[in-house]
This record gives C-alpha cells, sequence and structure tokens, in this order.
C-alpha cells in the first residue's frame, strides 16, 4: 500500500539545468552549416587550389593541423608553459581540428584530384572524424569538456548518495526494489572484447526499457492509490512527478557508472591510434605538399 509522507522526492532536489546552447555545439553547428553549403554549391567557380583565395585556404588548413601538435607537446613539457595552459591548448586543439579540415575541403573544392592529393585528402577525414569519436570519449569519463578526470569511484558515491535520499521511505516501497533490481542488472559485467564496444548500446538499452516499465508501474500505482488516500488525489500530479524524476535521476547515475570502465578502456584504446593516424595526416600533406609545388 501506497502512503505519502515527508521524505517523498523533490522534483527540485538535485535538478540540473542542461545548457543546450553551449560554444562547442554552435561551433559545431556552423561548422556543418559551413560544409552543406560548400558541399552543394560550385565552389570551383570561385576557387581554385593552386592559387589565390584557394591556395590560402590550404595553407591555412594544413597550418592549422601542424598546430594540433602543440597540445600533445603543451601536456608532455613543462618548459613550454611560456605558450599558454594546457587548458587553453586543448580548447584551440579542438577548434583548429575543426577550422583545419573544413579550410582544407574548401581549398579541394569538396572534389578529388590527383592521388597525392586524394590521400592526403582521406587522411585528413580519417583523423578529423577520429577526433570527433575520442571527443566523446573524452567527455564521457571527465567532468565537463575541460575538466578533470572522473573515476568509477566517483561516480559510485554520486549513485549512492542519489539512492539514499529516500532510502528508508514508505513512499513506493515496491518501486525501490525494482530500481535496485534494474540497476544490478544494468551493473552486471560481462567481460570480453566485443562486450567492450556494445556494453555501452546494451547498457543504454536496459535503462530505456527499465526506465519506461518502472514509470508506467509507477504511474498506475499512485492512480490507484490515489482513489483511496485523500493526500495523494489532491498532489497525485506532484508526486508523479516527483517519482518520474527520480527514477530517471537513478537509472542515468546507475548508466554512467556500468559504462564508465567500458569508455575509459575505448579512449585508452582511441588514443593509442589516433596519434599514429596524425603522422600518417603529416606524411600525406607533406608528401603532397611537395609534389604540388616540385611537380
Amino acid at each position: 500500500m501506497l502512503a505519502a509522507t515527508s521524505t517523498t522526492p523533490n522534483p527540485s532536489d538535485g535538478r540540473t539545468q542542461r545548457k543546450w546552447i553551449t560554444p562547442a555545439r554552435v561551433g559545431f553547428l556552423v561548422a556543418a552549416i559551413l560544409l552543406y553549403v560548400g558541399y552543394v554549391s560550385p565552389t570551383e567557380r570561385f576557387i581554385t587550389p593552386e592559387s589565390g583565395i584557394g591556395y590560402a585556404l590550404g595553407i591555412i588548413g594544413g597550418s592549422g593541423m601542424l598546430l594540433l601538435l602543440l597540445y600533445p607537446a603543451r601536456k608532455r613539457f613543462r618548459w613550454l608553459k611560456v605558450i599558454g595552459t594546457v587548458k587553453l591548448w586543448f580548447q584551440a586543439h579542438m577548434v583548429l581540428g575543426i577550422i583545419g579540415p573544413l579550410f582544407v575541403l574548401y581549398h579541394s573544392n569538396f572534389s578529388l584530384g590527383a592521388t597525392n592529393s586524394n590521400a592526403a585528402l582521406f587522411a585528413m577525414l580519417i583523423v578529423s572524424g577520429s577526433g570527433i569519436i575520442g571527443r566523446y570519449f573524452y567527455t564521457r569519463i571527465h567532468f565537463g569538456l575541460y575538466g578533470r578526470k572522473a573515476s568509477r569511484a566517483e561516480m559510485q558515491v554520486q549513485a549512492e548518495e542519489l539512492k539514499s535520499k529516500v532510502a528508508g521511505s514508505r513512499f513506493i516501497p515496491d518501486l525501490l526494489t525494482r530500481l535496485d533490481a534494474a540497476e544490478a542488472r544494468m551493473l552486471k559485467q560481462k567481460r570480453g572484447v566485443l562486450r567492450l564496444f556494445t556494453r555501452p548500446v546494451y547498457v543504454t538499452g536496459v535503462m530505456l526499457l527499465q526506465r519506461w516499465a518502472l514509470t508506467r508501474i509507477a504511474t498506475n500505482e499512485l492512480r490507484a492509490a490515489a482513489a483511496t488516500n485523500p493526500v495523494l488525489a489532491r498532489q497525485n500530479t506532484q508526486f508523479a512527478l516527483a517519482v518520474k524524476q527520480y527514477i530517471r535521476r537513478r537509472l542515468q547515475a546507475t548508466r554512467q557508472v556500468a559504462e564508465f570502465e567500458s569508455y575509459e578502456k575505448l579512449f585508452s584504446l582511441w588514443h593509442m591510434l589516433h596519434l599514429p593516424l596524425f603522422f600518417l595526416l603529416l606524411v600525406a600533406g607533406i608528401v603532397h605538399v611537395i609534389s604540388v609545388h616540385v611537380y
């Protein structure tokens, strides 16, 4: 039987204000628009790779890609602190990783050319795509885009703190039991290389299904209890909202804990692959520049 108590979850407790408009998202949107405009427009009518603005775009884009090396160098060598902080160069790394390839694509008129040009272009696209994937992994194991690295223990503590907020409450007691079972299912570990890649998708799928099922059950129980409980009848909407938010936040916190180890390993693997790919891009770019100016 359900009973309302003073320990019911408050809809405003711990609510995080998600910012939908951020500099990073605005930057990606602008870049996406420029990519679309460049791809559908006849840029070859006013941009020539061999001279003028087209040539300048190639030089600026290539130079921007070279400057990407300053971020890992700044992290490794302390004596480079004179050129700025690690955070500053990380931000520059993110921006240049978008602007550089964008300029090079306009330089090439979004089309293929000679073999050496194609090799440099494809290498750049692979490295750029790798950078976007790496950024996603990075944000999953750090506090914010420029924040310090998180740990599974810290995420576990946050999840337990959220869990304890209504511990011992008589407010939908069956719901707490079902949430514990759902969390145990999400946290269940299965080893294997393939599962390292599929675990985030699997955990997210389980979370969405459990959230839908638990919310439906809780809503029905609240509706049934409101028929016999005057307090719940008067505040049913408020209680229903509180329960929905509590289910969402509990399962979301558990999902982050369950995914953390996978994302940490994936980021480590990505880091091992990204640097060789970048040096491959440097070689392809140097060969392209030499071929253009010598032959």
